[in-house]
């Protein structure tokens, strides 16, 4: 990957994002008959304490998955060094393994 679009697709990623949750597509969750209800009977204060409370119970996850993600991108190959890699790269490599760890069954024992 090229040092120069890795912030072009970081960016193009987070437009994608937020382009995709300022969408206003309507919401499966609206046909909850309980949900309907207490907002159809609440006037315009319950309302708003409704929308907060739905985004203070969907942010902080959000927020902490994505923080979680980057982290773990960040520090992706932190433990592995060249000689590990190149180990790694020979023990997976399928013409390295054995044929009985290439079958997807072993013949009965007789």
């Amino acid at each position: 990957m090229n040092e120069r679009t890795l912030p072009i697709r970081l960016m193009l990623i987070v437009v994608t994002v937020v382009v995709w949750f300022a969408n206003s597509l309507p919401a499966m969750a609206q046909s909850c008959a309980l949900c309907y209800t207490q907002a159809a009977s609440a006037g315009s204060r319950m309302i708003e304490a409704l929308k907060s409370g739905i985004l203070i119970l969907i942010v902080p996850p959000t927020l902490m998955s994505i923080g979680m993600v980057f982290i773990m991108y960040r520090n992706r190959n932190r433990c592995r060094d060249a000689a590990d890699a190149a180990e790694s790269d020979a023990i997976w490599n399928k013409a390295a393994l054995p044929s009985s760890a290439t079958s997807p069954w072993h013949p009965p024992a007789r």
